[in-house]
């Protein structure tokens, strides 16, 4: 048989009812972690659909947290906005930590109508159930952390916060630029602050006793919001000095820091609520599909979708999501503005190309179905687009093989996609990309 006729029996179409994602919902009820990616940074129907999922996984199966691909401190900022604890009035106010680029990656209209409804939701709850978070699991908010920590100690303990601000001074003269801190490092020209960071880690830690017990609950979620900048920190400080290393070193540390947060934020829900707490991940699929299953487990890589299998095996669920063809709102240089590109149809060869076959706009895809495994374990091209997308050497720069039998356990295909709508956009994002005039197959 094709795979084509292996496949089709095994696909539930998406129709946008309530018996959507059924399937999926099933088999997550049980689990602690369900992993929702991303074949792009920038796909509304990717943002909705994990929304809409996400959803139904807190209503109907006692989900407790989203935790995303996201700075702490932005991310913790919504997470007081959706709990009713601060003082924006507003979901766009709530995202306004989200400044650095991607910023459309938060501040788009997808997150907006997700974190608006969480809030109707959490405030909806009995006074004495506790209120459903939003986190961050990401560690490029260097500075940002600093200033977290040092506010902190400045409110709890006046004498260490004094002793903060000079281990912190360590950064000092690099402004707020974390590359150039690693650059330095790495040529020599700078020692490196590492002591420093760990130092301050281990004291607040120590302090932990004290510091969370003086005001009952609030205090010791302040203490933790704390701690994880300090930890944050600390691996920051290693990330940035592993940047100029190359590629594995770096990648390896960002994900085993993703999974270190995603564990302490589940043991300090459990102490919170007394049971352990189910958490929704929102990353993308480069993150979140088992590494060991891709080529980039080949190459030394791991990521958060592989570890958290390896802690948590069948109460973790992993779903992927991909894409033929389309809009996506990408750069196409770090730091260059965010633009409405035009997604090629997927490469001959891909699992793109090949649910374009099926003749089926938007699909659910259990990838454990035994059915499937001649076709599944096979390995083939996938598409990963991030914050940038360049067509013009797409094989190179967006592929690569993967057996999607073992990378997820479930896959949504949305044939033609459209991009997401960034809350701030230019004209340029407006007129979007004119058509192409040239084949696609590069």
């Amino acid at each position: 048989m094709s795979a084509l006729d292996l496949i089709r029996p095994c696909v539930s179409p998406l129709a946008g009812g309530l018996e959507d994602y059924g399937a999926l919902l099933e088999r997550s009820a049980n689990a602690r972690f369900v992993l929702l990616g991303e074949a792009t940074h920038g796909t509304h129907e990717f943002y909705r659909e994990r929304a809409e999922i996400t959803k139904r996984l807190i209503e109907q199966h006692g989900f407790t947290a989203v935790a995303v691909e996201a700075d702490w401190p932005d991310a913790y900022r919504v997470n007081c906005y959706v709990r009713g604890t601060s003082d924006d009035s507003k979901p766009e106010g709530a995202l306004a930590g989200f400044r650095r680029f991607p910023a459309w990656m938060w501040r788009n209209a997808d997150v907006v109508d997700f974190i608006s409804w969480l809030r109707a939701y959490n405030e909806a709850l009995p006074a004495r159930v506790p209120k459903v978070g939003f986190y961050g699991l990401d560690l490029y908010s260097l500075f940002a952390s600093i200033e977290a920590v040092v506010a902190y100690l400045d409110e709890v303990d006046q004498q260490a916060a004094r002793r903060a601000r000079e281990r912190y001074a360590c950064f000092e003269h690099f402004g707020a630029d974390s590359q150039a801190y690693g650059y330095a490092t790495t040529l020599g020209t700078e020692e490196p602050c590492e002591p420093e960071v760990v130092d301050q880690l281990l004291e607040l830690q120590r302090r932990a006793a004290e510091y969370a017990q003086r005001d009952g609950h609030l205090a010791e979620d302040r203490f933790f919001y704390a701690e994880q900048n300090a930890r944050l920190v600390r691996n920051a400080e290693r990330y940035y000095r592993s940047m100029f290393r190359g590629r594995v070193s770096s990648w390896n540390l960002r994900d085993r820091h993703m999974a270190e947060t995603l564990d302490a934020l589940a043991g300090h829900l459990e102490r919170e609520r007394r049971a352990p707490p189910k958490i929704a991940v929102w990353a993308h699929n480069s993150h979140l599909g088992d590494a060991r299953a891709t080529q980039m487990g080949a190459s030394g890589e791991l990521n958060l979708g592989q570890l958290v299998r390896e802690r948590y095996s069948s109460e973790a669920v992993l779903v992927g999501f991909s894409t033929h063809h389309g809009t996506v709102t990408a750069a196409s240089d770090w730091d260059a503005p965010a633009e409405r590109k035009r997604v090629r149809p997927g490469l001959l060869g891909s699992y793109e190309a090949l649910f374009h076959e099926l003749d089926e706009s938007r699909f659910l895809l259990l990838t454990d179905e035994p059915r499937l495994r001649p076709v599944l374990a096979k390995p083939r091209l996938q598409r990963a687009i991030g914050v940038i997308y360049r067509p013009e050497t797409e094989r190179l720069s967006h592929y690569l093989q993967v057996r999607l039998g073992e990378q997820f356990d479930a896959m949504l295909h949305f044939d033609e996609t459209s991009a997401v709508v960034p809350l701030e956009r230019d004209a340029g994002w407006d007129r979007g990309e004119l058509p192409e005039t040239y084949p696609h197959a590069v």
